[in-house]
């Protein structure tokens, strides 16, 4: 039985490259192939690191040519819904053509195991406050419509081969490495602790809140925020499963409880003992009012459980792991 390999597309990212540890840490060994446009080599602790990108299929066929690869996890996207909406072509680009020659190459080379990073964004606005994986699929912006463009992609591989992909829907990733080894070094960001956190290291750090009339308790957007670690968790309980012959499928990861806006910039206040300096700010296009996870299926079908539920750790773990 040899030690499984990893390949870890965008393993130099927030996430990626949190669970590319993780996955060293159950005894896989892993190559990471990122471009480091918006991740740091130096996140890359376990592994083999290879620069480059999924535009390139030359890159792409001598790595899967050199290497005896068992599954693929894949977080090279790029994530900020805003640009999406400016840059619509971009983001088919890098989120849905790079995909697709990913996909390509594993079947080239046989490879037939994928964990895919998906997101809440493929609902679109929601039509109960909890999202099961049974809501419809309706994305109101270009960075939802391409995660559900790959989800779809994958469905028809699994129909026309021995492919088997496995989605992971999260809702907010928050948090930081709960040990405190892995800095958050991400060049731009768009996630909002981390956004609150930044602006209290600047001198003149500010906080926008986009919306404050929205119909919610305090009039600000509620999100589901889920650590990065209980991510990685379900991560590695996907791949296990994949590798022992289980079908395709997709899981919605979250807490199943929403924090708003402003919740969020009271709790950093908190931990931090700072005062956060919050403008408000016009709506964005684009942005649902509430988006909270039903991740009922993970709990019964992956036997998962979130560890860090709790606000103020994700906030905790965040502050600790600032660059």
């Amino acid at each position: 039985m040899h030690q499984k390999t990893v390949l870890v597309a965008g393993g130099a990212g927030f996430i990626g490259s949190y669970i590319n540890k993780m996955l060293d840490e159950a005894g896989y060994q892993t190559i990471v192939l990122d471009n480091l446009s918006s991740g740091s080599q130096d996140s890359v602790t376990q592994g083999l690191f290879i620069k480059g990108d999924l535009a390139d299929t030359e890159c792409l066929e001598n790595l899967f040519t050199k290497h005896k690869i068992d599954a693929v996890m894949h977080f090279a996207a790029l994530i900020d819904v805003g640009e999406s909406m400016r840059r619509p072509a971009l983001y088919y680009r890098n989120n849905v053509v790079n995909t697709l020659n990913l996909l390509e190459a594993m079947q080239r080379h046989g490879v037939l195991h994928f964990v895919f990073s998906s997101s809440a964004a493929i609902f679109g606005t929601p039509q109960e406050v909890f999202l099961s994986e049974n809501h419809p699929c309706n994305p109101i912006n270009p960075y939802g419509e391409t995660k559900w463009f790959v989800e779809k992609m994958l469905r028809d591989l699994t129909t026309s081969s021995d492919f088997r992909s496995i989605s992971l829907r999260y809702f907010n990733a928050a948090g930081g490495d709960p040990e405190g080894k892995l800095k958050h070094r991400r060049l731009k960001e768009t996630n909002l602790i981390p956004l609150v956190l930044r602006s209290l290291k600047e001198p003149e750090g500010q906080i926008k809140i986009f919306g404050t009339n929205y119909p919610t308790p305090d009039g600000t957007c509620i999100r589901d925020y889920i650590h990065i670690a209980d991510i990685g968790e379900a991560h590695l309980l996907a791949l296990k499963q994949l590798l022992a012959g289980a079908p395709s499928n997709a899981y919605n990861l979250g807490n199943g409880q929403g924090f708003s806006v402003s919740e969020v910039i009271q709790q950093v206040e908190q931990v931090t003992s700072l005062k956060v300096n919050a403008i408000e700010s016009e709506r964005r296009p684009g942005d649902p009012p509430i988006l909270v996870a039903d991740a009922s299926k993970a709990f019964a079908e992956l036997g998962w459980q979130p560890r860090y539920p709790h606000l103020k750790t994700m906030i905790e773990h965040a502050w600790k792991n600032m660059h």
